[in-house]
């Protein structure tokens, strides 16, 4: 398979205006790529642009919200509009919560599956048809290793990256044969602006000491992207996690129980 050529390639990123999509988009933008690039924070979106300093047809800024269907909808007209197509989708954007689940309101898991599950899944409809006239085209989906092996206190975010890992395998075998890659990414405990925008959080949010930086992170993607990779479990200690499980799920349960 050829190398995927980042130059020239047109990109939407959702969650970009901290963590992992901000260093993303710069790292894009870097590759001569070009980033349409959308959080629900208009400032932090200008301090980006700010910071590449590149000109407006290769960084376009759109703040909104991608649970609604409006900015889903915009996003994909204004690609079209300024670049006459699309070549990728970046679903980074996400949320999560630090709680047992039965002392939660239901609210909570509904906010969490449309920003990490709805959202990403509706967006990509939409996308297709201009992925489908793309070059090399791509989707990728920034999901966790919590995706993969499920951990207490954080039910409502496992199960919606599960159902995002679910989604990514099936539309993966789907595209194939339009070839529309479908990446998935699986991050071990990043250390971003994440903890600081979760919706709920009763119990401990430590960071853990193993974590990986955002910029570490998406010079991952980047590259993946590049050698269109479409798998990607990040951090040693993720990969021994998912060992863990697969050999040991009983004694794993008791541990993580604790």
């Amino acid at each position: 398979m050829s190398r995927r050529e980042l130059r020239g390639c047109r990109i939407i990123v959702t969650g970009a205006s901290s963590g992992i999509g901000y260093e993303l988009t710069q790292r894009l933008l870097a590759a001569g790529a070009n980033v349409l690039a959308t959080a629900r924070r208009a400032d932090r979106l200008q301090s980006l642009a700010t910071d590449v300093a590149v000109g407006q047809q290769r960084l376009v800024i759109h703040p909104g919200d991608v649970t609604d269907a409006t900015t889903r909808s915009t996003l994909v007209e204004i690609a079209r509009q300024a670049w006459d197509g699309l070549d990728g989708v970046i679903n980074n954007a996400g949320t999560g919560a630090i709680g047992r689940f039965d002392q939660a309101e239901e609210s909570r898991v509904r906010q969490i599956f449309e920003v990490n599950f709805f959202a990403p899944v509706e967006l990509t409809r939409l996308a297709l048809p201009l992925l489908s006239a793309g070059q090399t085209p791509f989707v990728t989906n920034i999901g966790s290793v919590l995706g993969h092996v499920a951990m207490p206190m954080k039910s409502e975010y496992c199960a919606s990256k599960f159902a995002l890992r679910g989604w990514s395998d099936a539309l993966a075998s789907e595209l194939r044969g339009r070839g529309i890659d479908v990446v998935w990414v699986a991050p071990n405990t990043t250390r971003s602006e994440f903890f600081d925008n979760l919706i709920e959080v009763n119990g401990q949010a430590a960071v853990n000491p193993l974590s990986m930086s955002s910029e570490l992170v998406a010079r991952k993607i980047v590259t993946a992207l590049q050698r269109r990779r479409t798998r990607l479990l990040l951090t040693a200690s993720g990969r021994a996690l998912l060992v863990a499980d697969f050999v040991f799920p009983r004694l794993l349960r008791r541990l993580l129980s604790r």
